[in-house]
């Protein structure tokens, strides 16, 4: 189904008129393997923060950047922006559920994962604490939500459902349907249980509310957490737990409580707190904590007549690290298509741009580091801009690149936010492509990406990419390289770099950046948030810094 119809073939037409397609420059297939290749080798060590590896990441991209011709970006003349994180290690793990004369013992990574990253704690010592479950643990007044009701969550630990109550129900429509907001996310909850005094969460593990399985829980948060540096204690929660789904309906059970009608319960606006008669939990593990500085890596094209309006183009450069072995004995998390075929795509299009005109805007480039600490690094950069977020055009975030070859759609994540749908689609079509609205909206991937941080605080950004059936042949072998990547290479030691991966699709969609990019940093264009954004009110705050 075409969703640009008259007006998108005439935006495509003006697009082709003025050039922007035809003047689309040549990426290289072969420049995207390399990178991605080096910057996933296992020398790069998984490219952890905060590790020997990191540098060496620093230096190849910098490297890169400065031969494509762009300037230092970051602070004071170089190359990055430093990030202040606390680094938070959990050990000795103990922890155990109790319901009357019924105990157990929960195995740190296989009945439990348990972190925290709540600052100036050196042990978390919790000895039967009484456990409460919320729902959702939403409270949300413009939708008339409260799971909590009143109940007083100080000392207690919560007990809370992934995803938000039109997973199950989408009919529903109280939090849009299917598609996931910020409430249905993991980040959210551990954030509102602060706000309550919990002394812990435990999210109640489901692999397709979460849209992932247990072993991504297990490797993404049984090694180092972190977080920027917070002056107040207070916004985190002294203990963040998932836990396997069917060790939470045996707990329930033996309180006397039928987990799956209470889960049918929680999808309505009077659904009470239910305490979990008689179930106890009592937690002990230490904490190694350390501040440390990360590194965002930025370079910059500064623009010919209006170099105070800048248009970003981003990625993150950090993946997991070293972590637990695999069957196969793998420790090293190479992250090979997350994200440094990412960051290989940013590299290129930093290549293309510096051998051509230089714009009128600027354009800067980002690596940004901590995104599997929690967007870290993007979230830090929000908050401490080296170059005005007023004055930010836009920009586009790139995470995980089609490496399979080419596709008949391209996909728009948060589709219908902002008037990036109508720039990309005239773009996209004229490719002979077509415009996909999010596939999996209830997976939250609008939320999950370092575009987010950005565009909550106002700019828009897009993020999109190759979606839908591929269009060469074999395109059951490519579909179902796609799909064994999701099913078993995301997060996992084996998402490594193949000499056989086909890098037409990322470049058709590097070519959608491109086009998009040049035309506004060679324009006066402001994009803008549709109504009903929730991220509009943000951007009108500074609409007078806009000309």
């Amino acid at each position: 189904m075409r969703l640009f119809t008259a007006a998108a073939a005439l935006l495509a037409g003006l697009a082709l008129s003025s050039g922007t397609l035809a003047q689309t420059p040549v990426f290289d297939a072969a420049r995207l393997s390399e990178h991605t290749r080096i910057l996933s080798a296992d020398d790069f060590e998984g490219r952890g923060i905060a590790t020997p590896a990191e540098q060496k990441v620093i230096d190849y991209v910098s490297g890169q950047f400065r031969a494509a011709g762009l300037e230092p970006g970051g602070e004071n003349g170089g190359w990055t922006q430093s990030v202040a994180l606390n680094r938070f290690t959990a050990s000795g793990v103990e922890a155990r559920l109790t319901v009357g004369d019924w105990t157990q013992p929960l195995a740190q990574g296989e009945q439990i994962v348990i972190s925290t990253r709540r600052p100036g704690q050196a042990e978390v010592s919790l000895s039967d604490a009484p456990l409460v479950f919320v729902g959702y643990g939403i409270t949300a007044a413009e939708r008339d939500w409260d799971d909590f009701k009143g109940q007083d969550m100080t000392g207690k630990i919560m007990v809370v459902l992934v995803n938000d109550a039109d997973f199950e129900e989408p009919a529903l429509n109280t939090f849009g349907g299917r598609a996931m907001t910020y409430y249905g996310r993991w980040t959210y909850k551990y954030e509102e249980a602060a706000r309550r005094g919990a002394a812990g969460v435990i999210i109640v593990h489901e692999t397709a509310p979460a849209s992932y399985g247990w072993t991504t829980v297990r490797n993404s948060w049984t090694g180092p957490n972190f977080d920027i540096v917070r002056a107040n204690a207070d916004e985190r929660v002294p203990m963040e737990s998932w836990i396997q789904r069917d060790i939470a309906v045996e707990m329930f059970t033996r309180a006397g409580l039928d987990f799956e009608a209470l889960k049918v319960q929680a999808r309505r606006r009077d659904f009470q707190p239910v305490p979990l008669t008689g179930a106890l939990m009592t937690v002990s593990f230490d904490v190694a904590s350390q501040r440390i500085e990360t590194q965002n890596i930025i370079g910059r094209l500064t623009g010919t007549t209006r170099p105070g309006e800048t248009f970003l183009y981003t990625g993150h450069w950090d993946h997991i690290g070293i972590g637990t072995p695999d069957a196969n004995g793998d420790a090293i998390f190479n992250g090979a298509v997350d994200n440094a075929s990412g960051i290989a795509g940013l590299i290129e299009l930093a290549r293309v741009f510096g051998a051509g005109p230089r714009p009128e805007r600027s354009l800067v480039f980002i690596g940004f580091t901590a995104e599997e600490s929690g967007l870290l690094g993007s979230e830090y950069y929000g908050a401490n801009p080296l170059y005005p977020l007023a004055t930010t055009v836009g920009g586009v975030n790139m995470d995980s690149a089609n490496v399979y070859g080419r596709t008949a759609g391209f996909g728009i994540v948060g589709y219908g936010q902002s008037d990036f749908d109508e720039r990309m689609g005239a773009i996209v079509e004229a490719q002979g492509r077509i415009v996909e609205p999010d596939t999996n909206v209830a997976a939250g991937i609008y939320f999950r990406s370092d575009h987010f941080p950005l565009a909550k605080r106002g700019v828009p950004m897009a993020y999109a990419r190759s979606s839908g059936a591929f269009v060469d042949e074999p395109i059951a072998a490519r579909t179902s390289a796609r799909d064994d990547y999701t099913a078993r290479r995301y997060h996992q030691a084996d998402d490594e770099w193949s000499a056989d991966w086909d890098y037409a699709g990322q470049i058709q969609d590097l070519e959608v950046y491109w086009a998009l990019g040049n035309t506004l940093a060679n324009g006066r264009a402001w994009p803008a948030w549709k109504p009903g954004s929730e991220f509009g009110p943000a951007r009108e705050v500074t609409a007078d810094q806009r000309r």
